[in-house]
């Protein structure tokens, strides 16, 4: 449970895109929105839709924006025509990408899609090309200095099935998707403080990359994650920062 850790690529992924994502606040309400209508309004029975709020609630969204958009998705005030689409793809080098998009037009999203990937050196691929390499998961993260201990008791009676101790002291916990809600909960019952809790896409088999192919990597994605449509993307890149 120590040492290097998988779980580096994707914290090392998700710092630069928070970094930059300047269009934050509506891809969280889109999501909520869409989690909602494809699940329930009550996220205590539906995981993505936790997930959702969690984040939205990082990003120091109001809690009536949230209710909004949760109004909205159960049909209370008016709907959209908002669907889930993942496209698979390449980037530089050939690292996997899985690109998780919600739209309301989808030859506006892949057009816009492939002119990204085609511009910063990479392909949009076929259906299956690339998700055969990727697992979605939930996961829970704790700051450097909480307690292991109690985190590992109360998280694997709830169902997790995977704890690791990163290289800077920081814990990961994963869960099973149809667990994650119960993990929360437990851990929310037990106040214990995590710092952030989300579902994601987690590779199974990483592609080590250098530090001159890791920036055109970081180029594409930042690329892409600007777009209106787009929600998140994951790659199977193992990033490795000089």
């Amino acid at each position: 449970m120590a040492g290097h850790s998988k779980w580096a690529n994707i914290r090392f992924r998700k710092a630069a895109q928070d970094s930059r994502r300047g269009k934050l606040f509506s891809k969280l309400i889109r999501e909520i929105t869409v989690a909602t209508r494809t699940g329930n309004p009550d996220p205590d029975s539906n995981p993505r839709l936790r997930s959702a709020i969690d984040k939205a609630l990082a990003a120091n969204m109001g809690r009536d924006v949230i209710n909004r958009a949760v109004q909205r998705g159960s049909g209370e005030s008016g709907g959209d025509g908002y669907q889930d689409v993942i496209y698979e793809g390449y980037g530089p080098g050939g690292v996997a990408m899985l690109i998780e998009c919600s739209t309301d037009n989808r030859n506006r999203t892949v057009s816009e899609l492939r002119h990204a990937l085609t511009k910063h050196g990479g392909n949009l691929g076929t259906e299956g090309s690339v998700s055969y390499l990727f697992n979605r998961v939930g996961l829970i993260q704790f700051l450097s200095g909480s307690d292991e201990e109690q985190i590992m008791d109360v998280a694997v009676s709830a169902g997790a099935d995977d704890i690791d101790i990163l290289d800077d002291g920081s814990i990961m916990v994963a869960t099973p998707v149809e667990s994650f809600v119960d993990v929360v909960k437990a851990l929310d019952d037990a106040e214990i403080t995590y710092e952030e809790a989300s579902i994601e896409q987690r590779a199974s088999v990483s592609q080590e990359i250098g530090e001159e192919l890791m920036e055109r990597v970081l180029t594409l994605i930042n690329a892409i994650e600007d777009l209106d449509d787009v929600q998140d993307v994951y790659t199977n890149a193992e990033f490795f920062a000089q």
